[in-house]
Protein backbone atom coordinates (compact mmCIF):
# COMPACT_ATOMS: atom_id res chain seq x y z
CA UNK A 1 0.00 0.00 0.00
CA UNK A 2 1.34 3.43 -0.95
CA UNK A 3 1.17 6.39 1.44
CA UNK A 4 -0.58 8.46 -1.22
CA UNK A 5 -3.50 6.05 -1.29
CA UNK A 6 -4.24 6.72 2.38
CA UNK A 7 -3.57 10.48 2.26
CA UNK A 8 -0.27 10.32 4.14
CA UNK A 9 3.05 11.96 3.37
CA UNK A 10 6.55 11.46 4.79
CA UNK A 11 9.16 14.10 5.53
CA UNK A 12 12.34 13.44 3.52
CA UNK A 13 14.52 14.77 6.34
CA UNK A 14 13.28 13.00 9.48
CA UNK A 15 10.75 10.52 8.07
CA UNK A 16 7.79 11.76 10.10
CA UNK A 17 4.49 10.54 8.65
CA UNK A 18 1.66 13.08 8.63
CA UNK A 19 -1.74 13.51 6.98
CA UNK A 20 -1.25 14.77 3.45
CA UNK A 21 -3.75 17.65 3.52
CA UNK A 22 -2.71 19.18 6.83
CA UNK A 23 0.96 18.82 6.01
CA UNK A 24 0.60 20.44 2.60
CA UNK A 25 -1.33 23.36 4.07
CA UNK A 26 1.49 24.02 6.55
CA UNK A 27 4.28 23.09 4.09
CA UNK A 28 6.53 22.37 7.07
CA UNK A 29 7.29 19.21 9.00
CA UNK A 30 6.03 19.41 12.59
CA UNK A 31 9.14 17.63 13.90
CA UNK A 32 12.10 19.17 12.03
CA UNK A 33 10.48 22.16 10.25
CA UNK A 34 11.73 21.02 6.85
CA UNK A 35 9.68 21.79 3.77
CA UNK A 36 7.40 18.86 2.97
CA UNK A 37 6.19 18.17 -0.56
CA UNK A 38 4.34 15.27 -2.10
CA UNK A 39 7.02 15.17 -4.81
CA UNK A 40 9.97 17.43 -5.54
CA UNK A 41 8.99 19.83 -8.37
CA UNK A 42 10.54 18.87 -11.74
CA UNK A 43 12.73 16.30 -10.03
CA UNK A 44 13.66 14.22 -13.08
CA UNK A 45 14.36 17.26 -15.27
CA UNK A 46 16.71 18.76 -12.68
CA UNK A 47 18.45 15.44 -12.13
CA UNK A 48 18.99 14.94 -15.86
CA UNK A 49 20.43 18.45 -16.22
CA UNK A 50 22.90 18.06 -13.36
CA UNK A 51 23.82 14.52 -14.42
CA UNK A 52 24.59 15.66 -17.98
CA UNK A 53 26.74 18.46 -16.59
CA UNK A 54 28.70 15.91 -14.57
CA UNK A 55 29.15 13.60 -17.58
CA UNK A 56 30.44 16.49 -19.73
CA UNK A 57 32.97 17.45 -17.04
CA UNK A 58 34.09 13.87 -16.46
CA UNK A 59 36.32 13.77 -19.56
CA UNK A 60 38.26 16.98 -18.83
CA UNK A 61 38.56 15.99 -15.16
CA UNK A 62 40.49 12.84 -16.13
CA UNK A 63 42.37 14.17 -19.16
CA UNK A 64 43.48 17.65 -18.06
CA UNK A 65 46.43 18.09 -15.66
CA UNK A 66 45.35 18.15 -12.03
CA UNK A 67 48.67 19.19 -10.52
CA UNK A 68 51.99 20.67 -11.65
CA UNK A 69 55.01 19.52 -9.68
CA UNK A 70 58.23 21.50 -9.85
CA UNK A 71 61.51 20.13 -8.57
CA UNK A 72 65.16 20.97 -8.89
CA UNK A 73 65.98 20.51 -12.52
CA UNK A 74 62.49 20.84 -13.92
CA UNK A 75 58.84 20.13 -13.44
CA UNK A 76 55.95 18.20 -14.90
CA UNK A 77 52.16 18.19 -15.08
CA UNK A 78 50.19 15.14 -14.08
CA UNK A 79 46.67 14.00 -14.90
CA UNK A 80 44.58 11.78 -12.65
CA UNK A 81 45.20 8.75 -14.85
CA UNK A 82 48.90 9.60 -15.12
CA UNK A 83 49.11 9.89 -11.36
CA UNK A 84 47.49 6.49 -10.94
CA UNK A 85 50.08 4.91 -13.23
CA UNK A 86 52.94 6.71 -11.47
CA UNK A 87 51.86 5.59 -8.01
CA UNK A 88 51.39 2.02 -9.24
CA UNK A 89 54.84 1.86 -10.86
CA UNK A 90 56.49 3.34 -7.77
CA UNK A 91 55.01 0.58 -5.61
CA UNK A 92 52.33 2.69 -3.93
CA UNK A 93 49.59 0.47 -5.32
CA UNK A 94 47.28 1.21 -2.38
CA UNK A 95 47.24 4.94 -3.19
CA UNK A 96 46.82 4.11 -6.88
CA UNK A 97 43.79 1.95 -6.14
CA UNK A 98 42.35 4.62 -3.85
CA UNK A 99 42.67 7.34 -6.51
CA UNK A 100 41.34 5.05 -9.25
CA UNK A 101 38.33 4.14 -7.15
CA UNK A 102 37.55 7.72 -6.11
CA UNK A 103 38.18 9.40 -9.47
CA UNK A 104 37.10 6.78 -12.02
CA UNK A 105 34.95 4.04 -10.47
CA UNK A 106 32.81 6.15 -8.13
CA UNK A 107 31.74 8.81 -10.68
CA UNK A 108 31.09 6.18 -13.36
CA UNK A 109 29.01 4.15 -10.92
CA UNK A 110 26.97 7.21 -9.98
CA UNK A 111 26.38 8.06 -13.64
CA UNK A 112 25.18 4.53 -14.38
CA UNK A 113 23.02 4.24 -11.25
CA UNK A 114 21.32 7.63 -11.65
CA UNK A 115 20.86 6.97 -15.37
CA UNK A 116 19.13 3.68 -14.60
CA UNK A 117 16.91 5.29 -11.97
CA UNK A 118 15.93 8.13 -14.30
CA UNK A 119 15.16 5.81 -17.20
CA UNK A 120 12.97 3.46 -15.15
CA UNK A 121 11.14 6.35 -13.50
CA UNK A 122 10.49 8.04 -16.82
CA UNK A 123 9.14 4.74 -18.12
CA UNK A 124 6.87 4.34 -15.09
CA UNK A 125 8.46 0.96 -14.50
CA UNK A 126 7.46 -1.21 -11.56
CA UNK A 127 10.63 -3.31 -11.92
CA UNK A 128 12.41 -4.09 -8.62
CA UNK A 129 11.26 -0.98 -6.78
CA UNK A 130 12.80 -2.00 -3.46
CA UNK A 131 16.19 -2.73 -5.05
CA UNK A 132 16.14 0.57 -6.96
CA UNK A 133 15.43 2.42 -3.73
CA UNK A 134 18.43 0.74 -2.12
CA UNK A 135 20.50 1.66 -5.17
CA UNK A 136 19.60 5.30 -4.66
CA UNK A 137 20.61 5.12 -1.01
CA UNK A 138 23.93 3.62 -2.09
CA UNK A 139 24.49 6.52 -4.51
CA UNK A 140 23.89 8.94 -1.64
CA UNK A 141 26.40 7.13 0.58
CA UNK A 142 29.25 6.84 -1.92
CA UNK A 143 28.76 10.48 -2.89
CA UNK A 144 30.30 11.52 0.42
CA UNK A 145 33.54 9.71 -0.46
CA UNK A 146 33.91 11.28 -3.91
CA UNK A 147 36.35 13.95 -2.71
CA UNK A 148 38.99 11.39 -1.72
CA UNK A 149 40.97 12.09 -4.87
CA UNK A 150 41.09 15.81 -4.15
CA UNK A 151 42.25 15.04 -0.61
CA UNK A 152 45.04 12.79 -1.91
CA UNK A 153 46.25 15.52 -4.30
CA UNK A 154 46.22 18.07 -1.46
CA UNK A 155 48.13 15.76 0.90
CA UNK A 156 50.69 14.91 -1.80
CA UNK A 157 51.24 18.59 -2.51
CA UNK A 158 51.67 19.37 1.18
CA UNK A 159 54.10 16.45 1.59
CA UNK A 160 56.25 17.61 -1.31
CA UNK A 161 56.56 21.13 0.04
CA UNK A 162 57.05 20.01 3.65
CA UNK A 163 59.96 17.77 2.70
CA UNK A 164 61.38 20.42 0.37
CA UNK A 165 61.19 18.02 -2.57
CA UNK A 166 59.58 20.72 -4.63
CA UNK A 167 56.31 22.56 -4.99
CA UNK A 168 52.96 21.43 -6.33
CA UNK A 169 50.30 23.65 -7.83
CA UNK A 170 46.71 22.69 -8.75
CA UNK A 171 45.65 22.80 -12.38
CA UNK A 172 42.37 22.89 -14.33
CA UNK A 173 41.79 19.15 -14.04
CA UNK A 174 41.26 19.28 -10.29
CA UNK A 175 38.72 22.09 -10.73
CA UNK A 176 36.81 19.96 -13.28
CA UNK A 177 36.94 16.98 -10.95
CA UNK A 178 35.54 19.01 -8.06
CA UNK A 179 32.80 20.17 -10.42
CA UNK A 180 32.01 16.54 -11.29
CA UNK A 181 31.68 15.70 -7.60
CA UNK A 182 29.45 18.69 -6.91
CA UNK A 183 27.19 18.19 -9.94
CA UNK A 184 26.68 14.49 -9.25
CA UNK A 185 25.89 15.18 -5.60
CA UNK A 186 23.34 17.80 -6.61
CA UNK A 187 21.93 15.38 -9.20
CA UNK A 188 21.46 12.74 -6.50
CA UNK A 189 19.82 15.20 -4.11
CA UNK A 190 17.55 16.49 -6.90
CA UNK A 191 16.20 13.01 -7.57
CA UNK A 192 13.07 12.16 -5.61
CA UNK A 193 13.21 8.42 -4.78
CA UNK A 194 9.47 8.43 -4.09
CA UNK A 195 9.00 8.59 -7.87
CA UNK A 196 10.25 5.01 -7.98
CA UNK A 197 7.02 3.94 -6.32
CA UNK A 198 4.73 5.91 -8.63
CA UNK A 199 2.94 4.10 -11.42
CA UNK A 200 3.73 6.95 -13.83
CA UNK A 201 6.06 9.90 -13.96
CA UNK A 202 4.69 12.60 -11.72
CA UNK A 203 7.01 15.12 -10.17
CA UNK A 204 4.05 16.75 -8.43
Amino acid sequence: MFAATVDLIACRTCGLIAPRLSTLSEARCRRCASTVQARLPRSTEKTIAWLLAGVLLYGPANLLPVVYTSRVGGGESSTILGGIVSFWRSGAWDIAVLIFTASVVVPATKFAALGLLLWTVRQGSGWRREQRTKLYRLVEIIGYWSMLDVVVVALTSALLQFKAFGTAEPRAGIVCFCAVVVTTMIAASSFDPRLIWDERVGDG
